[in-house]
């Protein structure tokens, strides 16, 4: 393992300690390497209840944890010999204007890590795509194809700190980075340095315009993935956009495309043919070879561009075609992406609520309704605005059997929207169960007039869940909960 510096005695402040893992993992962290550390946090002991226990309940850190907690104090910053900055904290605080040297849990991981880094980010689709990299990863190490561990991390909810003593250079670590965690490096000092063997960049779209002057700033946030890359690392970005055709011209990687449309013979890169599996051809004139199957477990046309990304930095890791489509393929997905979690009487029922933009819900309307709402769906939409466009998923929710949508100032704005397309809805429900219960009972109309079609309920909101929920992962557990619960009761087997 790398040096990572001695912390024993130094003052460090972390700021934001949260409930998703990063705070709480740099306390520990630090706590556990000698540090004096001082937890800071605008929310109360109440609201972080659940952070608080996890590390009062460790045996090695129990009591050397101070906590200033509904507030910030100015000495807890300019008396810090490190401020750990939280990615939720906005980087124009004075708070972190007075502080000597400003870390992450991200900056502190990259400058001890030894181990091989595979870095994702995008709008929507990084989470899925760094996990299937790492399932695939996994299963090299199950099939004898790769020594060491692999390890997933980042704004997946799993702080790198977690693993990082564990790790050695035969390892693989995959990392997915928000435009937060990306641009909060270029507050850091060397250890921010980002340097990932291979750079994924997955579709750019509007998103976080409620924290941004505008989408250059957040697009300028992504790049810092392939800003410190050179010819020995790779940089995959979509040729579809105008964002990934800069990203591709503009890293000093070995830039590889991926797109909807066939590329021309003379490129390399790979492409998603109608209907039909994912190509690469990794070298100008090679023959092109399947790399992601036509139908892999996870459906969509959204989904399946996103593994072949994910393909193209593991054929250029050197694992073969034929075993990383075998895998892509396989790739269960994860929660709160498009998650199959419940089935009855012939509905199955999604979890989609880390879809907090209207592209996103859009993309859960084609896999699951078709391009033509030819399957019946229900949509359970809505909730809270981060200053975006919804036309995108109102014409998504015009394919839709039904369209339930949640309270928030997000369905303020698609409310009218609707009326003016014309799509009729239910709701906005302030009250999660009474949106479950209504979109339980369209689902059970849809069934009875379908004779043994499935029909399909899923909830991929396009907003975000502040007010209703903690959080989208708080979300998408309620709405797993309630419907499991309630659709037994609502729903009756032919």
């Amino acid at each position: 393992m790398k040096n990572a510096g001695s912390y024993s005695g130094m003052k460090i402040t972390v700021m934001g300690l949260g409930l998703n893992g990063g705070g709480l993992e740099s306390a520990r962290y630090l706590a556990g390497k000698g540090a004096l550390v001082t937890v800071t946090d605008t929310k109360d002991e109440k609201a972080l209840a659940p952070s608080i226990e996890t590390l009062e309940n460790d045996d090695g850190i129990r009591g050397r944890i101070r906590y200033v907690l509904g507030r910030h104090e100015t000495e807890d910053f300019t008396g810090a010999d490190i401020v750990i900055k939280n990615p939720g904290v906005r980087a124009d605080s004075p708070y972190l204007a007075s502080s000597r040297r400003i870390e992450t849990d991200i900056s502190l991981f990259l400058a001890a890590s030894p181990a091989r880094l595979v870095a994702v980010t995008g709008s929507k689709g990084k989470s899925g795509t760094a996990s299937a990299v790492h399932y695939t990863l996994e299963k090299a190490r199950e099939n004898g194809l790769a020594e060491g561990k692999a390890r997933l991390g980042g704004n997946i909810t799993v702080s790198p700190l977690r693993f990082l003593d564990t790790l050695e250079e035969k390892d693989d670590v995959v990392l997915e980075l928000s435009s937060w965690q990306l641009g909060d490096l270029r507050l850091c000092g060397k250890g921010g340095t980002l340097k990932p063997r291979c750079a994924i960049i997955t579709s750019i779209m509007r998103d976080h315009q409620d924290r941004y002057a505008g989408m250059e700033d957040y697009v300028n946030d992504k790049r810092e993935i392939y800003r410190r890359q050179d010819k020995t690392d790779l940089t995959v970005a979509t040729a579809d956009d105008e964002w990934g055709k800069s990203f591709l011209r503009e890293s000093h990687g070995r830039a590889l495309p991926f797109s909807e449309r066939p590329l021309p013979e003379a490129e390399a890169g790979g492409w998603v043919s109608a209907g039909g599996p994912g190509f690469v051809r990794l070298f100008p004139g090679a023959a092109p070879v399947p790399a992601v199957p036509a139908g892999p477990a996870v459906p969509g046309r959204v989904h399946k561009k996103n593994l072949l990304a994910a393909a193209l930095a593991l054929l250029d890791l050197g694992f073969e075609p034929d075993f990383v489509r075998e895998n892509l393929g396989a790739f269960p997905g994860i929660e709160h992406r498009l998650e199959l979690f419940h089935e009855t009487a012939g509905v199955r029922f999604y979890n989609d609520s880390a879809a907090t933009i209207p592209e996103a819900a859009a993309a859960a309307v084609e896999a699951l309704a078709g391009d033509n709402g030819e399957r019946p769906l229900v949509l359970v939409a809505g909730g809270a605005d981060k200053n975006l466009g919804y036309g995108p998923l109102v014409e998504a929710a015009a394919r839709a059997k039904g369209v339930v949508l949640l309270e928030g100032s997000g369905s303020a704005k698609i409310v009218p929207l609707l009326r003016a397309a014309g799509v009729p809805f239910l709701g906005p429900f302030d009250d999660l169960e009474k949106a479950v219960t209504r979109a339980v009972e369209k689902a059970g109309d849809l069934a009875a007039a379908m004779s043994g079609q499935p029909v399909y309920v899923v909830l991929s909101p396009g907003c975000a869940s502040f007010g209703m929920f903690r959080n989208e992962f708080d979300r998408g557990q309620k709405w797993k909960e309630a419907v499991t619960r309630l659709s037994r009761r609502l729903l009756r087997r032919p």
